[in-house]
């Protein structure tokens, strides 16, 4: 339950969010600040899969051999590890299969500290992020699966993991800090919703009681808001609108086009950035119930970009 989190209440909204409009996200913070226990809890949040999304996972789990007599019923949740090879993450093999990326169809698929990950495994995430779909080819045919996933990563500061940490002294040279952040590429980084900076939680709260448990409330606050996403973009989530989809469906007051143009020039924002701070301002104005994106909600979207 996210009640068993302490603090953290920036990236609890966030992950609130990102369950409700289907919205990639990247937790960095300091080693046991707790970025892989928030990402678990994500499931926790997210919405009970539709008819059609059980039968597409079931099927897609059924190939591979991990189902065979069920249905599956909840969303799936994968967490390769970074020394998974590019074919099992992305599918492949003599007989072309689902890789990691169409096994999360539908769900969430979480790699922790995403700069440990091969530099070509990240790029191929790069299609699927983009057209949720992956196209295998091999000498035994061509096959294109499904994988409209959620991107939920992890990843520390630096390579011993203290870096700007006021109580720990970072142990790594410039030229490491430099090589270590340019693993992950900038047009990667660019199909990321969200970035949420993560502090260590002070030792006096990590025994305190977990209180009431929050998931059931929230989870239906992101059930109310895909239902009106659903209504609104044709059975499809904010994150999947096309930038034509966009500038159909979500109503930006005039203030609001003003704020943020002013904002994507100041922090030399990109067309898909453009459009993703859009994309999570109108998921935010689903949550509050509010029909048009408002200065507010740009402003909040605003601050989950990567400085």
């Amino acid at each position: 339950d996210i009640a068993d989190i302490h603090g953290q209440d920036q990236a609890k909204r966030a992950l609130l969010i990102a369950a409700a409009g289907g919205h990639n996200l990247l937790l960095d913070g300091p080693p046991g600040a707790g970025k892989t226990m928030l990402a678990k809890a994500l499931t926790s949040l997210l919405p009970a899969p539709t008819y059609e999304e059980r039968i597409a996972i079931t099927k897609l789990h059924s190939i591979v051999g991990e189902v065979t007599d069920v249905i599956v019923t909840t969303r799936p949740f994968r967490s390769p590890h970074h020394t998974a090879s590019l074919i099992s993450l992305i599918g492949g093999g003599t007989k072309p299969l689902p890789g990691e990326v169409s096994l999360a169809h539908c769900g969430v698929l979480f790699l922790d500290e995403l700069p440990e990950y091969p530099r070509t495994s990240l790029e191929a995430l790069r299609q699927p992020l983009e057209d949720y779909v992956i196209h295998v080819a091999r000498a035994a045919g061509r096959v294109t699966y499904p994988a409209n996933f959620m991107l939920i990563a992890t990843k520390n500061p630096c390579p011993c993991g203290y870096y700007g940490d006021p109580d720990h002294e970072c142990t790594c040279s410039m030229q490491h800090l430099l090589a270590y952040q340019k693993r992950i590429s900038g047009p990667l980084l660019d199909r990321i919703d969200m970035v949420i900076p993560v502090a260590r939680v002070a030792e006096t709260d990590l025994l305190k009681p977990s209180g009431t448990p929050e998931s059931p409330r929230l989870r239906a606050l992101a059930e109310q808001a895909r239902q009106k996403q659903y209504a609104r973009n044709n059975r499809k989530t904010n994150a999947e609108l096309s930038s034509k989809n966009i500038a159909e469906r979500c109503q930006l007051t005039p203030e609001a086009i003003t704020f943020l143009n002013d904002a994507a020039k100041k922090l030399s924002l990109s067309a898909r950035s453009y459009f993703k701070v859009i994309k999570v301002a109108r998921t935010i104005a689903d949550l509050d119930d509010n029909q048009s994106v408002s200065t507010t909600h740009i402003a909040e979207a605003l601050q989950y970009r990567r400085k």
